[in-house]
């Protein structure tokens, strides 16, 4: 089938693409990490009122940097209250301990509690 038939047949069936312009960076966040595409290639398809985006590129995973209600780098206010809350020990304990577990709360919970 050549493009233009797919093309056609694609329209029928209520399936419609255009390319996104101009796309500098897509960026995909997850809780630890980044993966950014530069200069992607990016389709925005409709199919039955259904919205998708696909992503063509290189992608780059880097580490996520999170930022505390400071402003600085370092682990979310929600993480170390969290660890407060279970552990009943200081802002500065849990921070620290979250960041020696990579900022896992369940995990820096069971290094407070757990007597060394």
């Amino acid at each position: 089938m050549n493009p233009k038939q797919m093309q056609a047949a694609m329209r029928r069936m209520g399936v419609s693409q255009e390319e996104v312009q101009d796309v500098e960076e897509v960026v995909i966040k997850t809780k630890s990490k980044e993966i950014v595409f530069k200069e992607a290639a990016v389709m925005k398809i409709t199919m039955q009122g259904q919205i998708t985006f696909q992503v063509v590129g290189n992608p780059e995973e880097r580490e996520r940097k999170t930022t505390d209600a400071s402003g600085e780098d370092g682990v979310p206010d929600e993480d170390v209250q969290l660890v407060v809350s279970q552990t009943g020990c200081t802002a500065s304990e849990a921070k620290k301990a979250l960041e020696e577990c990579d900022g896992a709360p369940a995990e820096a919970i069971l290094k407070i509690m757990t007597p060394s």
